[in-house]
């Protein structure tokens, strides 16, 4: 008795596309080591906050939080007057990095009560939302339009009039200060 052979596929290579029709590309690239680097954000995106404070996720980012996080969010403030909003697993390793600092060094002591004081974990709902807390609403003044940029493993969420004033008086700084050590190598 012979058994039937299986018939290839009818295409060599099935290939996930995005939203675009085009291959998708794997924000999880492999490093040397086969080691996965964290998802990159990039990118700057108005959004709109609802009447109950929800803020839709752009659709572009809900894979990467939902493979990178589940759709497991938390949301802090920053000393600019803005929220970062972190997949979870990089603000548990930020948060651990935090609460080791010197308890009796004053400026340290101010950044953790800050940051880990408000942070906020917040889950994408299944129309990519989330709903932004009314403290961290008041505190980085966002009512209806705000803006969104992309940071690497991070968000920060601005309101959007702020966002263009603060913006622009960094982009009209004459005084460039001292560049870090690693930003004296880069040209871009």
């Amino acid at each position: 008795m012979t058994l039937p052979t299986s018939r290839p596929y009818s295409v060599e290579k099935w290939v996930k596309v995005g939203g675009d029709g085009h291959p998708a590309r794997d924000s999880r690239q492999k490093s040397g080591a086969g080691a996965v680097r964290s998802v990159v954000f990039r990118g700057a995106t108005k959004v709109t906050l609802d009447a109950k404070g929800r803020l839709a996720i752009p659709t572009r980012y809900r894979e990467r939080l939902a493979a990178r996080c589940d759709g497991e969010i938390v949301m802090t403030v920053d000393r600019d007057r803005c929220l970062l909003v972190y997949p979870l697993p990089d603000w548990e390793e930020l948060e651990r990095k935090l609460v080791r600092l010197p308890s009796l060094h004053k400026v340290a002591r101010r950044i953790v009560r800050i940051m880990v004081g408000y942070a906020t974990e917040v889950e994408l709902d299944a129309s990519g939302r989330v709903l932004v807390s009314r403290e961290l609403r008041d505190f980085a003044g966002l009512d209806k339009q705000a803006i969104l940029i992309g940071q690497g493993n991070k968000f920060e969420l601005w309101d959007e009039e702020t966002w263009n004033g603060k913006r622009d008086a960094w982009l009209g700084d004459e005084e460039d200060g001292d560049l870090p050590a690693d930003l004296e190598s880069i040209s871009f």
